[in-house]
């Protein structure tokens, strides 16, 4: 052949090998872009929020300025299709329903408190379902407040560190490994925290293990907390 410089290709319509021209300088440099971006784009880092009637409207709204700001892409999903009334009568409407989400993947699922939206949560079988899959597929689950109950009902993480809001100690210290002196605590893939004093510490716990180090710093200063 005089033209070694030829390239091969199959075309997939007819299954036979024609030949081609060399790639022109303008394609070689659409090859090289496509690959930079396909080597550098990364896929942003997802949560969950679920919201039940009773929500604590603080650890909710907290958790999830926090995470937009970092970059987390959050979906807010209720037990139900309606508005959520919280626990100081502050409505949200979610994004979507845990019905129209159950089988999509998050990087973490997030469980604000409440005591009656945590009985909601606790009751809920989609849910359930929900965190059981998350936990098997090694993802993050998130709880603060009261949420670790819902953790407790579904059995979620039997046997590891956690903890909670003070008064649900009884409920949680026979099942899994309770410290009352930390405002967070990460064991594994499982995080939790004590309450909305600590919603901050909480969330950027989350956005920590998602978004890593540096952008969870700029957040907090952003947020004047360091």
């Amino acid at each position: 052949m005089s033209n070694i410089n030829r390239v091969f290709f199959r075309s997939p319509l007819f299954q036979r090998i024609y030949l081609r021209q060399p790639f022109s300088y303008k394609e070689k440099n659409y090859l090289q872009i496509h690959r930079f971006l396909a080597g550098n784009t990364k896929m942003p880092k997802t949560a969950l929020i679920v919201l039940a009637e009773g929500a604590e409207e603080m650890e909710f709204v907290i958790s999830a300025d926090v995470l937009r700001r970092a970059g987390i892409k959050v979906t807010v999903a209720g037990l139900s299709d309606k508005p959520v009334k919280c626990s100081r009568d502050v409505v949200i409407n979610p994004d979507t329903s845990l019905e129209k989400v159950k089988d999509e993947e998050f990087n973490v699922i997030v469980l604000p408190g409440g005591i009656c939206g945590c009985e909601e949560m606790s009751k809920s079988d989609i849910l359930g379902e929900l965190l059981k899959k998350q936990e098997k597929e090694e993802r993050f689950v998130a709880a603060i407040c009261a949420a670790p109950t819902v953790l407790a009902a579904h059995s979620i993480g039997l046997g590891k560190t956690l903890t909670s809001y003070p008064g649900l100690k009884p409920k949680l210290d026979s099942l899994y490994k309770y410290i009352d002196d930390q405002k967070v605590i990460q064991d594994g893939k499982l995080i939790t925290s004590r309450g909305p004093g600590t919603a901050f510490d909480f969330a950027l716990k989350i956005s920590e293990v998602l978004a890593g180090e540096e952008k969870t710093r700029e957040v907090a200063k952003g947020l004047l907390l360091i």
